[in-house]
């Protein structure tokens, strides 16, 4: 069993290039356009991990369109100040520069240029639950 998370892009041609840029993703699969030739429907991948986005119809309001982020992603990744570097560098704009949390993760926060909120995180030592 697995979960796959579906991000709502205005642009999903720019949220694949971004993706891909910034945080190392990988298209995967194929991708659809709409009758009007848009491309809206995608899939990425990082590692072993598989998102999907498309393009929003006028029923549904991603961050952007809302003004507000609702939720979030949350990604384990092996080194987190190289990650952060690359997404840095790729335009992404920082929420949380890295640190060491009190739950023993190191991670960061970016966001993406239609207001998808991401943290990426690596374990840091072993935490009691």
């Amino acid at each position: 069993m697995s979960i796959t998370p579906y991000l709502l892009y205005q642009d999903v041609g720019g949220a694949l290039k971004f993706l891909s840029k910034a945080f190392g993703f990988r298209k995967h699969g194929r991708t659809m356009s709409g009758p009007d030739g848009k491309l809206n429907h995608a899939a990425m991948k990082l590692g072993d991990d598989l998102i999907m986005m498309g393009c929003p119809g006028p029923k549904y309001k991603n961050p952007k369109r809302l003004g507000q982020a609702t939720q979030s992603l949350y990604v384990n990744v092996e080194k987190v100040d190289k990650h952060f570097e690359r997404a840095r560098k790729a335009g992404a704009k920082i929420l949380e520069e890295p640190e060491d949390t009190f739950y023993g993760h190191r991670r960061y926060g970016a966001e993406d240029p239609e207001g998808h909120q991401w943290y990426f995180a690596h374990e840091i030592k072993k935490t009691r639950t």
